[in-house]
C-alpha cells in the first residue's frame, strides 16, 4: 500500500510536468501508465521483451512526426495482442463493460463513449472501456482519484481471473480473493456470452496445444492516463500484449536504428527534460539525486 502511494504520487508529479511542456493535445500525444508480464509468457514468442515485473511508461508523441509515419505492418509480431483483446472485443463487449460499471463506484472517472476517447490519428484505445477524469489535471493531485484508478485494475483482474478460470474448469467458482465477489456472482457467472465465449476457448485449448501455450493464464495488465483530441484526460486498462506494452495499439512500432548523430543532436535536450522531472521528484521528497560525471547530484 505504501509502496503504491509513492508510484501514485511519483505519476502525479511527472504526468503534470509532461502536460505543462507539452499543452496543446494538437501537437503532441502525451500518455502514462504502468504495464505488468507474467512470468506464464514464452519467452519464445515473438515480440515477448524479458521483462517481468511493473513497469511505468512516461511518453510524448510529436503529433506531426506521427502524421507523417507511414502505416504500421499488420504483421509485425511486435504490434499485436495475441488474439486477445479482439476475443473480449468480438464476443464481451457489452458484458466487459456493464461489469466495470457494476463493480465500480466511481466519482472522479466518468464513463465515455468510443467516439469522445478515441484518438482519431492512430484509432486508439481500439473500442476499450474508457472513463474521462473529471478536474482534469488538478484531479490527480486528489488521493481519491487515484484510489478510483486502483479500483479499476482491480475491477480489471477480477473480470480476467473469471473468464480464464472459466476457461480451465467448465462452471468454476468466483475466485478466491476477488475483490468484487458478488458483482461476479450476479453479472459474470450468469451472463450467456461469457460462459459461451469461455467454453469456445477451452474447446480449442483442447485441441490445439500451440494455442493453448499462447494465452495469458494470469491477469497482465496495462492501464493509462492519456490526452484525447479535445484535450480531456481519460483512464483505460486492456491485457497486456506482446510486442510494446503501450505502444501496439496506439498503432506505433518503434524501429530502432543505429543514429549515433540522430541520438547525439537530441540528448541534450532529453537529459534536461529529464533532469527538469528529477528536480521535481527530490523536491516533493520521492528521492535523492545521484551524481555522475555529467551532472551533480542535485
Amino acid at each position: 500500500e505504501q509502496i503504491r502511494h509513492v508510484w501514485n504520487r511519483m505519476n502525479q508529479l511527472i504526468l503534470d510536468y509532461m502536460l505543462e511542456h507539452y499543452p496543446d493535445p494538437q501537437q503532441a500525444l502525451v500518455l502514462a501508465g504502468e504495464a505488468s508480464l507474467d512470468a506464464t509468457w514464452p519467452l519464445t514468442s515473438p515480440g515477448v521483451p524479458s521483462i517481468r515485473m511493473l513497469h511505468n511508461h512516461f511518453m510524448v508523441f510529436p503529433m506531426d512526426q506521427l502524421s507523417q509515419a507511414a502505416m504500421a505492418d499488420r504483421n509485425n509480431p511486435n504490434l499485436t495482442d495475441g488474439g486477445q483483446h479482439s476475443l473480449f472485443q468480438a464476443y464481451m463487449h457489452d458484458v466487459y463493460q456493464t461489469f466495470f460499471d457494476a463493480a465500480l463506484e466511481l466519482d472522479m472517472l466518468v464513463p465515455i463513449e468510443s467516439n469522445a476517447s478515441t484518438l482519431q490519428l492512430t484509432g486508439y484505445p481500439q473500442g476499450l472501456p474508457c472513463w474521462q477524469i473529471r478536474g482534469g489535471v488538478d484531479a490527480l493531485k486528489d488521493i481519491r482519484f487515484w484510489l478510483e484508478y486502483d479500483r479499476i485494475l482491480q475491477g480489471f483482474i477480477d473480470f480476467y481471473r473469471t473468464f480464464f478460470t472459466q476457461v480451465s474448469t467448465r462452471n468454476a467458482p468466483v475466485p478466491k480473493d476477488a475483490y468484487f465477489p458478488e458483482q461476479i456472482e450476479r453479472v459474470l457467472l450468469f451472463n450467456n456470452d461469457f460462459l459461451k465465449t469461455a467454453k469456445k476457448v477451452r474447446d480449442r485449448c483442447i485441441t490445439d496445444a500451440q494455442y493453448a501455450n499462447a494465452i495469458r493464464w494470469q491477469p497482465a495488465f496495462k492501464q493509462l492516463i492519456y490526452r484525447n483530441d479535445a484535450g480531456n484526460l481519460v483512464v483505460t486498462i486492456s491485457q497486456n500484449s506482446i510486442g510494446n506494452a503501450i505502444t501496439e495499439l496506439l498503432g506505433v512500432v518503434v524501429k530502432r536504428v543505429p543514429d549515433a548523430e540522430g541520438y547525439a543532436a537530441a540528448e541534450p535536450r532529453l537529459i534536461e527534460r529529464l533532469l527538469e522531472v528529477r528536480a521535481r521528484l527530490i523536491e516533493a521528497d520521492l528521492g535523492d539525486g545521484i551524481a555522475t560525471d555529467y551532472w551533480p547530484a542535485s
